[in-house]
């Protein structure tokens, strides 16, 4: 038994040199074939070598061309898909705080202490608040007597300075301005002091 399985090895052994031999073969004629050709383009001609040349750039220049197009048709795409869902995350973060207005509006229906009601109303503010907090939004504070800023803030009317010190700079904030990061999403309204 154990002869047998010598034998299939060594029977294996020799196929597998066979197979080998015929791929390095195979190998040799390919080369062959290929210094056949190289040493045959140089009868071509000089235009038909530049012939050839310049169908293989356009060839590849339509290729590229065309994976070109493919990239900025999908790039626009997802822009576009992108655009339509930014808000997405905000949305779903402020549907929890309308829940609470809902709920507050409810129980305020039968209520007759006005402290109680604007305990709960101011609850669902912060909670507002903290979720825009939460997403990069700030609130522009503290405006009042610094000098007007044209980057951040829109001076709706200008009135006479109550002191020397107030000209130029802001009184009164009529509408808050918000940042995300670093950039202005909605300027203070401010009155400045002429």
């Amino acid at each position: 038994m154990a002869e047998k399985e010598i034998m299939k090895d060594e029977q294996m052994a020799s196929e597998e040199k066979e197979v080998k031999q015929e791929e390095v073969d195979t190998a040799a004629t390919a080369a062959e074939n290929q210094s056949e050709q190289t040493s045959q383009s140089p009868e071509l001609s000089k235009e038909e070598k530049l012939q050839q040349e310049v169908e293989e750039l356009k060839d590849k220049y339509l290729r590229l061309y065309s994976e070109f197009e493919n990239y900025r048709r999908r790039t626009s795409k997802e822009r576009l898909d992108l655009i339509k869902t930014a808000s997405e995350d905000i949305v779903k973060d402020v549907l929890p705080v309308i829940d609470d207005f809902e709920r507050a509006f409810k129980a305020n229906e039968n209520e007759t202490d006005g402290a109680i009601i604007r305990e709960g109303n101011q609850l669902v503010f912060h909670k507002l608040v903290k979720t825009l907090e939460s997403k990069g939004v700030k609130v522009m504070e503290d405006l009042i007597g610094k000098p007007f800023d044209a980057e951040t803030q829109e001076a709706i009317t200008q009135i006479p300075a109550p002191s020397e010190e107030l000209k130029g700079k802001v009184i009164d904030v009529v509408e808050k301005g918000y940042t995300m990061g670093e950039k202005v999403i909605r300027y203070a309204k401010v009155v400045t002091g002429a």
